[in-house]
């Protein structure tokens, strides 16, 4: 007769602890992370991420919902971040004559605390120049720019003919282009 494992469902009390934290902050978190991210998946994925960085972590959380919330809206910026320079070069075609480039400032590996500053700003003026887009073009330019759908395929799923999904990206893109020419000229000018 075949020996059969089983594994004891002990917990240690800090496990115990982490478990109950997850119960009653998974689906708040996971309910802001869909808020900002379309994809269910790319969703669920920060949420691990946040859980994983929780129970990794040796500091003392004084705050622990001002902690999740914040790392979660972190892991968000992250992943936009991700995203390839093809996206700012949609939003800056280049003109030649720009004393400051994004893709340095947002995309290098060694940021100061001015470079970090400089992020900040422009992801924060980026989800809230999104924000102010018509829902569907909203919809349209993070499904196509930052999770890579193509158009063929947000047509099928919405029922809209892909030169109408054009459309509302070009619009989205000029919008966006506008909001982050401005904060470019502010911060040239300060």
């Amino acid at each position: 007769m075949k020996e059969v494992l089983s594994i004891p469902l002990i917990m240690s009390d800090e496990q115990k602890n982490i478990t109950q934290i997850f119960n009653e902050y998974s689906r708040r978190l996971l309910g802001f992370i869909k808020k900002r991210i379309s994809s269910n998946e790319d969703a669920e994925d920060i949420l691990q991420e946040v859980f994983y960085q929780f129970a990794g972590s040796t500091e003392p959380i004084e705050q622990l919902s001002a902690w999740l919330f914040t790392t979660t809206r972190n892991k968000i910026t992250d992943k936009y971040r991700k995203k390839k320079t093809e996206l700012l070069d949609d939003i800056f075609p280049s003109s030649g004559e720009d004393d400051m480039e994004w893709q340095e400032i947002l995309f290098t590996a060694n940021a100061d605390a001015e470079t970090e500053y400089l992020r900040n700003i422009f992801w924060t003026t980026l989800y809230e120049a999104l924000d102010e887009l018509p829902t569907e073009q909203k919809e349209t330019f993070i499904a196509h720019e930052l999770d890579d759908i193509p158009f063929e395929q947000i047509a099928k799923q919405t029922n809209v003919p892909v030169a109408t999904l054009i459309s509302r990206k070009r619009y989205a893109v000029l919008h966006l282009r506008e909001r982050l020419l401005t904060l470019k000229n502010e911060l040239l000018n300060f």
